[in-house]
Parts: C-alpha cells; structure tokens; sequence
C-alpha cells in the first residue's frame, strides 16, 4: 500500500496488512499505552488509588462512622467506658464479638479506635512518602541537569557532593537527629508532632536524591554531545532553556520510573523509623501502630495484622506499579 503525501503530513500511515491506521504517538503516549494495556499495573493502580481515597477521606469516615483515634477528643469515648480493669476493650475483639460500632476494635490500654487510627495512620504515612519522593526527585533532576551540563569546577563539585551524601551513613544521621528533636521540643507537644513530621520528610529528601542526580547526570552527559543540543548552543539559546525545554522532556522516563520506585521505599522507610521510634511519635502513622501492637501480639493479633496488612499492600502495589511504569518505558527491561 502506497505512503501519500497527505497521510504523512497528517501523522497516520497504514501498514502493509491493511490494518486500520495508526496516528504518531511519542515515546510517552506510547508507554502509557503500553501501561493501560497492563493488568497487574491497573490493578495496582487501582489498590494504590482506592488507599489514596481512604486516607484523604479519613476525616469524613472517622466523622460519620463517629470513631476517634485521638481519646482526648470531647466525643471520644472515656476508658473507663470501653476499657477492663487491665486496660483490654470490653467492645469487639480480642474478647468479644464483631460490633459495626468499631469494625476493627480498640487499642489496649488507650481505648482508640483502631479504623480512625490506620485511616489517620495511612494519611500520614502516605503524606510523608509522596512529599519525600517529589522533593528528592525535583533536587535530583536539577541537580543531575546542572552536574551534567556543566563543564569544569562546578561538575566536580556537584559530583563531590553526591558522592559525600551517598557515603554518609543515613540511619546514623537518623539516630542522632531524632533524640535531639525530643529532647529541645519535647516540652511542647503540639509542636513536637510538627516538628517531627517535617524533620522526617527533610531526612528522607537529603538521603533520597542521590541516585536519580546521578543517574541524570549521565544522561545529560549523553545528550549534550547530541547534534540538537550542539546546534541549540550555537545558534545562542540560553542554558536554562537547553536545560529545561530540550535535555528535560528526554529525560521524562527515568523520572517517572526513579519516582514510581522512590514511593514504596518511602513507605517502608517512613513505617520502620516510626516503628524504631525515630519518626513519628506524636502523630498516628503506620510504623507507630506496628510498634504500639508488638506487645499485645499474643493476646490481640488483630491489632498487630492490621497495619501490618496495610503496609504490605500499599508497598506491595507501589512496587509492582513501578516495575509496570519501568517495563513501560523501557521494553528492554521485560522478562
């Protein structure tokens, strides 16, 4: 079958076979296509949307549900009223029955809700993960864009401070940070839980952009000696434009992947701090409630399957929706 003219200045080329026509696409449009067509990445996707919603929605299904995590709330029942004399609920398990009234029952020893909490505790974590990951990717990608186009002393030193932040031993810095935070804003614990939600997200963002930096940097390295980019650099056009409107939109698949990978190493790093107790402390999360449970495992395992579900789930999900975008993007990558 003959290529007219008109169809080529159109974009739409039939094949040999007589198959119907298919317009141009870009490398984008191509991989989210690709992507649609994943099942296992649409039902991820889906797992990781309807979580999304829950935890957004926490307020209103805590409101109308009329639970509350938080005991000092005016409504929220007293523990005289929903606990034994050895702290246990006397409403829903582990001793007593299913009740709609509290679906997943109530902490020992503090008498919340345990539904108000893991809605409020996966609103945190996700809030802590997404914020982290969209903050490091956008200090890695300036970072890798600058390093990798830059010539002379301000590669080397770009470069000497990835490598000197990857060296450094994170869980250390963790470590030392979170006593010092307790200790100096302890006195104050409407600010304490501030003040560690956002020392949290700082921490994960200072140890989180090195990789992509790096991984951009040699991108960049590769398409500045490519003949669009010399002609650009001829002809006038400024750095930051070279930069931003041509080295960028050839660079969107391993931000989006590096981005889809970064959110369930979040998640379970957000969780495992919480739970070692340098994250969150003051406000609920899902590491805390894995840590709060530990020690009723033998007598109320709900309380402990719980979180831990949760946490597998989303990091579960995240993982394998990041494995799709990456085959997606780069087909070579498919087993």
């Amino acid at each position: 079958m003959a290529i007219t003219p008109a169809a080529l200045e159109e974009g739409v080329v039939a094949d040999a076979t007589g198959a119907e026509p298919v317009a141009g696409k870009s490398p984008t449009q191509i991989a989210l296509r690709r992507l649609r067509k994943d099942k296992v990445a649409m039902f991820c996707a889906f797992l990781v949307l309807v979580m999304t919603v829950l935890a957004i929605l926490a307020p209103v299904i805590t409101g109308a549900m009329n639970i509350y995590w938080d005991v000092s709330h005016p409504d929220a029942p007293t523990g005289s009223e929903v606990l034994d004399v050895y702290g246990f609920p006397i409403i829903g398990p582990p001793f007593n029955g299913f009740t709609w009234e509290h679906p997943l029952g109530l902490a020992p020893r503090t008498g919340s809700d345990n539904l108000a909490y893991l809605l409020y505790g996966l609103r945190t974590s996700m809030i802590v993960a997404f914020s982290a990951a969209v903050l490091s990717t956008f200090i890695g990608v300036v970072i890798g864009l600058v390093s990798g186009f830059s010539r002379g002393w301000v590669d080397r030193v770009l470069s000497f401070i990835t490598d000197m932040f990857l060296s450094f031993p994170s869980l250390l810095a963790m470590l030392a940070l979170a006593p010092i935070i307790v200790s100096h804003f302890g006195g104050n614990l409407d600010l304490l839980g501030t003040v560690q939600f956002v020392t949290l997200i700082v921490i994960l963002v200072i140890f989180g952009w090195m990789s992509l930096a790096r991984l951009i940097r040699g991108q960049v390295l590769s398409l500045r000696e490519r003949e669009f980019i010399q002609a650009a650099e001829v002809i006038g056009v400024p750095t930051r434009q070279i930069l931003f409107k041509e080295l960028l939109p050839n660079l969107i698949a391993p931000i989006v992947i590096t981005l889809s990978l970064n959110l369930p190493a979040f998640v379970a790093l957000e969780a495992g701090l919480s739970f070692l107790g340098l994250g969150l402390s003051d406000i609920p999360s899902l590491g805390k409630m894995v840590s709060d449970a530990r020690t009723y495992y033998s007598d109320y395992p709900l309380f402990l399957w719980v979180p831990v579900a949760a946490i597998g789930v989303l990091t579960l999900a995240l993982n394998l929706l990041g494995d799709s975008v990456r085959d997606a993007f780069d087909p070579r990558t498919r087993r």
